[in-house]
């Protein structure tokens, strides 16, 4: 299966590079292929066709982007890279360190990129000193959903710690209702031990084994713990887990099915596509312990080079993606929340709202930390190996303590 979807990828790159964009057009290569994601492209769309630029849209289905790296690489091999590509994290900089992508000095330092953007972001917009892609979002991993109905219902509070968390999931139990849905997949338990690890040993911790890689971190009593605490959670998730995907867990909250789930941001388009309002019928709040730091991803454009210089249609796509329109416009229905920290949060719900907040709150306290699930605190080789781990021992292949010393060793491997 996996090699049926990257020949197709490719047979698709060759078909759409005989139309590369004529001049005056951007071609732009993204995985946004939902709805409300398209539409909210269509903003950005709107905005280049007025200044007389228009678009040329490539976009290749899959979530995460797997099939369209497949399709760029491809792309690029031939000679005819696209004007601007949908990149996550260790990606940017991987083609940055091959000279592919173009500097953007010029148009960050006119529009003050550096004062907008948190520096956690800057981290993999920029190399060696260079702007090399226009971020669009912040999606944040270290949430909590719940069914606001059933935590009423069994009069529970809002969990600020790992043992409030602990007492309501035991009550819930208790009560006959199913406390965590949970997706069984690799990514999935992977989200969820994210805000377990910086929840048990906060973000020193979190920074020390998952961005600096230190194996003393990895092999410590307190990585011990975080796993402990997977077993809790893997302890009061409903048998029928393993291959669920992310919304179907969501729905099971929405459908009151289950009270608590932990994903990323991009959870809350199910609960406002069900017609729910947060604060009445859902809840949205840090994972318990976390309450100070946001781990993150971050959707950017790269920009690449078209000849040594950046061309005039792709700063205007760059100038139109950091724009503040824009950043509002797209990320209200996307529900990440703005890659710049001076956007008016008029137009967002309570949630996003939140976000926000918790964002600025977090760039300007040093506590915004990329995501080692989603690829923005160490190369994929390290988030692969901590997969394999964290998934073995969500399984029940292994215990606690063999689950430390395989991580030590994973990582060890494949950094």
């Amino acid at each position: 299966m996996k090699m049926r979807t990257k020949t197709a990828a490719i047979l698709a790159a060759t078909a759409l590079s005989a139309n590369a964009a004529a001049a005056g057009d951007v071609e732009v290569l993204h995985w946004w292929t939902s709805g409300g994601e398209a539409a909210a492209l269509n903003v950005l769309k709107q905005d280049l066709e007025s200044q007389g630029i228009g678009w040329l849209d490539m976009p290749v289905a899959g979530g995460g982007g797997g099939n369209a790296m497949t399709v760029l690489r491809a792309r690029v091999t031939a000679g005819n890279a696209p004007t601007a590509v949908q990149m996550l994290g260790f990606d940017i900089l991987d083609w940055a360190k091959e000279g592919a992508l173009a500097n953007l000095n010029e148009i960050a330092a006119m529009e003050g990129w550096d004062d907008v953007v948190p520096e956690a972001l800057q981290a993999f917009a920029k190399h060696d000193g260079k702007w090399i892609s226009a971020p669009v979002n912040v999606h944040s991993t270290n949430w909590v959903w719940a069914n606001k109905a059933l935590l009423d219902a069994n009069e529970i509070a809002v969990p600020a710690t790992w043992d409030d968390f602990t007492a309501a999931v035991e009550k819930l139990a208790a009560a006959g209702v199913t406390p965590i849905a949970q997706g069984g997949e690799a990514w999935q338990e992977a989200t969820v031990f994210d805000a377990v690890a910086m929840s048990a040993g906060g973000p020193d911790f979190y920074k020390a084994a998952f961005i600096d890689l230190d194996e003393e971190a990895l092999g410590s009593d307190t990585m011990k713990e975080a796993f402990d605490r997977m077993a809790f959670i893997r302890g009061h998730v409903d048998e029928n887990f393993s291959g669920r995907s992310w919304n179907l867990a969501t729905a099971m909250v929405i459908n009151g099915e289950a009270a608590f789930q932990m994903m990323g941001d991009w959870a809350k388009g199910e609960f406002l596509n069900a017609g729910q309002t947060p604060g009445e019928d859902f809840l949205c709040f840090r994972f318990p312990g976390t309450a100070a730091q946001v781990t993150f991803n971050a959707d950017q454009f790269a920009m690449f080079d078209q000849g040594g210089m950046v061309s005039p249609e792709q700063g205007a796509l760059a100038s139109a993606i950091l724009s503040p329109a824009f950043q509002s416009a797209f990320n209200v229905v996307k529900g990440s929340v703005p890659a710049r920290t001076d956007v008016s949060d008029a137009d967002f719900d309570d949630c996003g709202k939140q976000g926000m907040k918790d964002l600025a709150a977090a760039a300007s306290s040093g506590n915004l930390f990329g995501s080692m699930a989603h690829g923005h605190a160490a190369p994929a080789s390290v988030k692969n190996a901590v997969y394999d781990v964290v998934t073995a021992h969500f399984n029940g292949e292994y215990d606690s303590a063999t689950a430390v010393q395989e991580l030590v060793d994973a990582v060890s491997v494949a950094k």
